[in-house]
């Protein structure tokens, strides 16, 4: 048996300013508000946009495999005011991501994020048996676009986000 570490992180409620390096946190904002810089800020000209809500099982709050989108941002946010948890890492040129930048947040029912193009990304994680998330991709990202690093194979180490 390998032996690798186990790493614990404690998630920081989600603000913009601490998810900037990461996306954007969107919150409500009044009907007729003109388009700005605090709407989700989206790269979906690479391909046919998809929107769909994924219903999704509890896998548990520990990691090793953290993935990465680098043609599109996505946009995912829970239905139900559901709370959840969700791990990222700076976009990074190597196929590796920097674990020095691997930070875990707990996000509020009342808002989505936008992952920038190339961020590393472990989650939707959250508590209940069942969760159901809007998601906004391209058609294909799941096909062409879905670069996934093993944490546990080249770097060692596994992610527990501790609630």
């Amino acid at each position: 048996m390998e032996t690798y570490l186990l790493l614990k992180l404690r998630p920081q409620l989600i603000t913009p300013e601490a998810f900037q390096p990461f996306g954007q946190v969107i919150f409500a904002s009044p009907d007729g508000k003109d388009y700005d810089a605090t709407d989700a800020q989206l790269q979906l000209q690479n391909g046919t946009p998809r929107f769909y809500i994924m219903r999704l099982h509890q896998r548990g709050l520990k990691f090793d495999r953290i993935t990465r989108h680098q043609r599109v941002t996505q946009c995912l946010g829970a239905l139900n005011g559901q709370t959840w948890f969700l791990a990222v890492a700076t976009p990074t040129p190597a196929a590796l991501p920097d674990l020095e930048t691997i930070t875990a947040f707990h996000i509020p029912g009342n808002c989505f994020i936008k992952l920038n193009i190339g961020t590393w990304h472990a989650g939707p994680y959250f508590l209940t048996p069942t969760a159901d998330f809007y998601n906004l991709e391209l058609s294909d990202t799941n096909v062409v676009d879905h670069e996934t690093c093993n944490l546990m194979t080249t770097q060692g180490v596994e992610y527990e986000i501790m609630v």
